[in-house]
């Protein structure tokens, strides 16, 4: 089969204007969306991308975790569908364009192969996953990790908001419980469209982001043990601050990820302190620590150094630490095949590219697990995400679809 030509593009109009519309969902506050898991306006994104797909002639699945699968025949019956997909879940305070591009974009791929009647051997299949962001109901990525077999739906049916509402039971209300067996379905491959979340392409200069990885992580949750005394009248070297323990423990962790560059990081997010009183010294603190890499061998020697040299800083200063892993997974290598499809087609399409390491978690990466995958990203100004100021350009949206379209038509194989 021949490449398509590089004139072979994307409606980046009718991409936008989709974006926009789906925006008028679930409007957050600032400018973003605020459409988050199984709420009524997840419901009604669901529904407004159904109407799309079947006016794009699509035959709509849907699996008993709600994940929706959007499919247009392919002339040969018995191959295996090329998926391309993402999520329309957000943050409570999230843009318009984290996971509904990938989408999305895989809706105007369909509507540009209708317009010019290209036909593929395989179906493609433009998927909505549900729940990628894990904001309401932790873990993120919870339904596509039920399709890889990495949780149980039972399980995932009972992790409850913090209203105490169960997934399965919101599931069920919004009306999205599918007849599908989760993960019964057999991919050829699949492509992943999303905005970078970071601001690596932007200050490069670069259209494209080939993904070749994710990141692997550990989340360590760490104890430090003091003793809780009066902040005036404890003498300073009779103290065993809880806090000291935790400022030492955050320099080591930042010189942890340094040493190990480029795409090592580690930082310290959560802190409980108690009994957080002004005029208390800490008794004990609470904290976790992120790693992340997208080489196994660097995850583990970063935790290998913290695990040597952690329990030393906190025994100089006279205090206790406890620590475990309480989250952990692996870093993914996308599928060679797929990624050079992806790097191919920019190169096709005169896009400048990049490879690049995904810092954040998607649905690819669980896919992974299961069949050939690989990651598309875009620019978005000054790498923000996860917040309703999140901006890309249209011209960014239109080089990431065209790349995901080029990229799908060599998968599925053109019919001439």
């Amino acid at each position: 089969m021949s490449a398509p030509g590089e004139n072979l593009k994307i409606n980046g109009d009718r991409l936008w204007d989709s974006l926009m519309e789906m925006a008028k969902i679930g409007p957050g506050i600032a400018g973003g969306n605020n459409r988050q898991t199984l709420t009524d306006e997840d419901a009604a994104g669901r529904v407004l991308f159904q109407s799309w797909c079947e006016a794009a002639g699509m035959t709509m699945g849907v699996d008993t975790m709600g994940n929706m699968f959007a499919t247009r025949a392919g002339t040969d019956p018995d191959a295996l569908p090329v998926y391309m997909g993402s999520h329309l879940d957000t943050q409570p305070t999230g843009g318009k364009y984290d996971g509904v591009l990938g989408v999305l974009g895989g809706l105007e791929v369909i509507r540009t192969l209708n317009d010019l009647d290209i036909k593929t051997k395989h179906p493609i299949v433009v998927t909505n996953w549900t729940n990628e962001e894990g904001t309401r109901f932790a873990p993120a990525m919870l339904a596509s990790g039920v399709f890889t077999g990495r949780h149980t739906q039972d399980w995932a049916y009972d992790r409850v908001d913090a209203e105490g509402k169960r997934f399965g039971d919101e599931l069920q209300r919004i009306g999205w419980v599918g007849d599908e067996e989760v993960g019964a379905r057999k991919m050829h491959a699949m492509f992943e469209l999303h905005i970078e979340q970071g601001p690596i392409l932007e200050a490069e200069g670069k259209d494209i982001g080939v993904v070749t990885h994710g990141q692997g992580l550990r989340w360590i949750e760490c104890t430090v043990t003091g003793k809780e005394s009066h902040t005036g009248s404890t003498p300073m070297p009779m103290r065993k601050n809880a806090g000291r323990g935790l400022a030492r423990i955050t320099e080591l962790v930042h010189e942890i990820a340094m040493k190990h560059q480029p795409n090592a990081v580690g930082a310290i997010g959560h802190v409980d302190v108690y009994p957080n009183s002004r005029n208390i010294i800490p008794g004990k603190v609470v904290f976790t620590i992120d790693f992340r890499s997208h080489l196994q061998e660097v995850i583990d020697a970063m935790l290998a150094e913290f695990s040597e040299k952690a329990p030393k800083l906190c025994e100089e200063i006279e205090v206790g630490l406890e620590w475990e892993i309480v989250g952990q997974f692996d870093p993914p290598a996308f599928d060679e095949g797929c990624v050079s499809a992806v790097r191919d087609a920019a190169e096709r399409l005169g896009y400048s590219h990049m490879d690049i390491v995904s810092g954040a978690g998607h649905d690819a990466c669980w896919i992974n697990d299961v069949a050939p995958t690989a990651m598309i990203m875009c620019p978005c100004v000054d790498g923000l995400s996860h917040n309703e100021a999140e901006e890309i350009s249209k011209p960014w949206a239109a080089a990431g679809t065209d790349v995901m379209l080029h990229a799908v038509l060599e998968t599925a194989q053109v019919v001439e």
